[in-house]
């Protein structure tokens, strides 16, 4: 399977690029290709909303690192989204990403891809993930995935929190598991 992991924390190196690593980990040891793009480091500039695109007709009238993401998705089998929680939602930076989808609707759409959700927060509390998990589970209905799993890394705030919880085993068994 070809798996794009789309990393949206702007902290190359932080509790969410933990969870990527060890769930790609995972994945590469049952044989799995998986390439991790850290996508606050591209050039992706916002929807424009010019809908020139007819949502889904394509292409983008922007000419940006955009396209290059979505030809890698659109050549892929899963699609993971790896975020730190921000005021209980993911990052800007990911949000941007996926916002520009929208050029792509069909042809995402058409490959019923699989996915899955990696997410970390400093909060603890069981409610912490609750609008994060709806919105991730309101694009895969949208866009005909198929939720494949979600690690949910509670009390993450810092990669020395990360380390002291179950989260990166999970998110490295979830890898494994596909």
């Amino acid at each position: 399977m070809n798996i794009v992991i789309l990393q949206g924390s702007p902290n190359r190196d932080g509790s969410t690029a933990i969870l990527t690593d060890e769930f790609a980990r995972g994945a590469a040891e049952v044989g799995h290709a998986v390439q991790r793009i850290d996508v606050a480091r591209e050039d992706i500039h916002a929807c424009a909303g010019c809908v020139a695109c007819g949502y889904g007709a394509g292409p983008c009238v922007q000419r940006d690192g955009m396209g290059a993401i979505l030809d890698e998705i659109l050549s892929a089998d899963m699609v993971v989204f790896a975020t730190p929680l921000y005021y209980y939602g993911m990052t800007a930076q990911l949000k941007v990403v996926i916002d520009r989808f929208c050029s792509e609707n069909t042809a995402i759409s058409s490959r019923r891809l699989k996915a899955v959700l990696l997410a970390v927060a400093w909060n603890a509390d069981d409610w912490t993930f609750d609008a994060l998990v709806a919105h991730y589970e309101t694009l895969c209905r949208y866009l005909d995935m198929t939720d494949c799993g979600q690690v949910l890394g509670y009390g993450c705030g810092t990669p020395r929190m990360t380390r002291h919880t179950d989260a990166p085993r999970q998110a490295y068994e979830l890898g494994r598991s596909l």
